[in-house]
């Protein structure tokens, strides 16, 4: 495999027409993405495609995670949204059970649990997640990286206190898979959204389930790809679920995941270590930079840097070709692969 730095692989692959600095809203795609996806478009217009799609591009899909997470092919499900992968673990739990999350955190990884009506949701600061876990805690669910404002969770801390206490495990990547190091395996479930650092178009998600966990989860969305051979069970009810993470596949979005098999190939090239050293290393200078101007950052190392109540001027940096995000009261920036020093230096000159 070619081994492409982050520098070399932002001119080969990416056009922005702004300074774009959003990828927590969603990711660029890169030009090997959209000439698959095109080409595929095109193939179903002519008629030229059997199925409308590729099940190998679905394969080297979930391969392409699975390298990245650091896991087996087996234990990565293939979906269209985390919201449906969090709904089938919450579909799992006893009535009563106890989950714990942090406060603020995304709504799609609470709201299924809150809004089941019978189990006991309780909120944590993010800081405090480990100490929070008791006895009759069930499952923690929590992000690695907070949407929010980019904070990193003390993943270690709330493994060992879940453990202690013999409570599951539930990890959110969407904000950090592609540029965080993530080791699904360490956790029961681990679901992460595709459209955001991944690069991949939205309709892709993937769902990491241990073998012990994987006992637990219902068949709720049992159809004809979960029984793990498509174009062989269209029919009639299956007689069983794919004995590995596949059991709880979804009918693909296969322009989706057609692109999503060469932006998780361009990961790879870049390599994980590559990618947390470039987006780190401007989020340091920006937070250098804001720190000049007067600007205190949520504290860490994140890519995603966030500025509290600096909301206001994402109007003035937009309007001078800046992408960015204001959720909850920050100025959101995060960097990625396709960004540079100069792509920094222009958020610092506009907010001066």
């Amino acid at each position: 495999m070619t081994i492409l730095a982050p520098i070399r692989a932002a001119a080969v692959e990416f056009a922005p027409e702004v300074t774009y600095l959003n990828t927590s809203s969603w990711g660029l795609l890169p030009r090997r993405t959209i000439a698959a996806v095109k080409a595929l478009a095109d193939e179903n217009a002519a008629g030229r495609r059997v199925g409308a799609g590729s099940f190998d591009a679905v394969e080297a899909a979930r391969t392409g995670f699975a390298r990245l997470a650091g896991v087996r092919p087996d234990r990565v499900a293939t979906g269209g949204s985390v919201t449906v992968h969090v709904g089938l673990i919450a579909a799992s739990l006893p009535p009563g059970a106890e989950v714990l999350c942090p406060e603020g955190e995304f709504s799609s990884v609470v709201s299924p649990f809150a809004l089941r009506g019978d189990l006991c949701v309780r909120y944590a600061p993010l800081d405090g997640l480990a100490e929070a876990v008791r006895p009759s805690t069930a499952l923690v669910a929590f992000s690695a990286v907070q949407s929010a404002d980019g904070r990193v969770a003390d993943l270690a801390a709330v493994r060992a206190a879940a453990a202690a206490h013999g409570a599951r495990t539930l990890l959110d990547g969407t904000q950090a898979a592609g540029w965080f190091p993530l080791e699904a395996g360490a956790y029961d479930y681990t679901v992460t959204g595709g459209f955001k650092f991944l690069l991949c178009p939205r309709g892709t998600s993937f769902l990491t389930v241990t073998e012990e966990a994987q006992e637990t989860l219902p068949p709720l969305f049992a159809g004809w790809v979960s029984a793990g051979a498509p174009w062989t069970s269209n029919y009639g009810p299956l007689e069983r679920l794919a004995p590995t993470a596949r059991g709880f596949d979804e009918p693909p979005a296969f322009l989706s995941y057609h692109g999503a098999e060469h932006s998780l190939d361009l990961l790879a090239e870049v390599g994980a270590d590559a990618l947390y050293a470039h987006a780190t290393g401007l989020a340091a200078r920006l937070r250098a930079g804001l720190a000049k101007l007067g600007h205190a950052t949520v504290p860490g190392e994140s890519a995603i840097v966030s500025v509290p109540g600096l909301e206001s001027r994402q109007p003035d940096l937009v309007e001078a070709g800046v992408a960015v995000s204001a959720p909850a009261g920050n100025l959101r920036i995060s960097c990625h692969l396709y960004n540079t020093e100069a792509d920094v230096d222009r958020v610092l000159e506009v907010l001066a």
